[in-house]
């Protein structure tokens, strides 16, 4: 080799080398549905750990953790008791009207966290997100199995109120678990929703407060269907199509506090509801989930 080509091929070996990486935005699109819940039931002990992570990491797990989920509903529950006891001149019922405001509020605590909580999921996992690589849908599906596990220890306390109050046990209570299932699937499609808009409008947090007042006031919570005067049965009825909660929620009530069986069209009002949100906030969040490694 001649001196020349050996100068070369030295300088050639000490010349700095580096790779350039370029993160662009990937374009939107839904990944194979079937491989992709295949992936996502697998992962499913990973979003188990996640949520346990975040109750340690709350404090929900101690006595006196959860000693406070039960007293914030149940202190919001007293107050709003006391407020439309006032206001209707103690006409609503005494115990029985106490113990469905606490079935309601527990139950719409348990929907708000799930979206609250699921809202702030992936804005809150960025390093997980870019240094692990799994279905991303399993973050917000996290936050709802926190925010279920939050509300479970409410429902002795409402079980107290329940016999306090004279309702009594029916064997028609049992549906409510097929209300609450919808209410499950429900705060899994919302969770999902608004931790896809919390990525791009990151004040969409301090909206949800207010959002969910106008929401708890709409929905049968402080209210019962059976409750409402004849006059205002045409808003009730497009309430029941306009607003999720009035279908899912007041099912929900009418079989746990009352012992009824709701009318057919609310069974299948709340189960429409719930689907089509799962099934609108998960593939929402699935086609835009391959840029929030960008945008966060």
């Amino acid at each position: 080799m001649s001196t020349d080509n050996k100068v070369v091929a030295s300088e050639q070996e000490n010349e700095f080398t580096t790779t350039h990486h370029v993160y662009e935005p990937h374009r939107a699109g839904i990944p194979p549905i079937r491989n992709y819940a295949i992936e996502l039931w697998r992962r499913r002990e990973f979003a188990s750990e996640m949520s346990k992570a975040t109750l340690r990491g709350a404090n929900t797990l101690t006595v006196f953790g959860q000693l406070w989920l039960i007293l914030n509903p149940l202190l919001l529950a007293a107050v709003y008791f006391l407020l439309v006891q006032v206001l209707s001149g103690g006409a609503r019922g005494g115990m029985e009207y106490f113990a469905q405001l606490c079935g309601g509020l527990f139950t719409f605590y348990f929907i708000a966290g799930s979206m609250s909580t699921g809202a702030a999921s992936v804005v809150g996992g960025g390093k997980l997100l870019l240094n692990t690589a799994f279905p991303r849908l399993l973050m917000p599906f996290s936050a709802v199995r926190t925010a279920f596990f939050r509300f479970l220890p409410t429902l002795p306390v409402y079980a107290l109120f329940h016999i306090i109050a004279g309702l009594g046990f029916h064997p028609s209570m049992i549906f409510a678990l097929y209300f609450l299932l919808l209410i499950v699937i429900f705060g899994m499609g919302i969770a999902a929703f608004f931790a896809t808009i919390q990525v791009y409008f990151r004040d969409t947090t301090a909206f949800m407060p207010y959002f969910n007042r106008i929401w708890l006031y709409t929905s049968p919570v402080i209210w019962s269907i059976e409750q409402v005067p004849a006059k205002f049965l045409k808003v009730l009825s497009i309430l029941e199509y306009a607003n999720p909660l009035h279908s899912m929620l007041g099912g929900f009530t009418q079989c746990l506090v009352n012992g009824d069986v709701p009318e057919l069209h609310t069974w299948v009002t709340a189960t429409i509801w719930s689907l089509v949100a799962f099934a609108i906030g998960s593939l929402f969040f699935m086609s835009r989930e391959r840029e929030f490694a960008v945008r966060l």
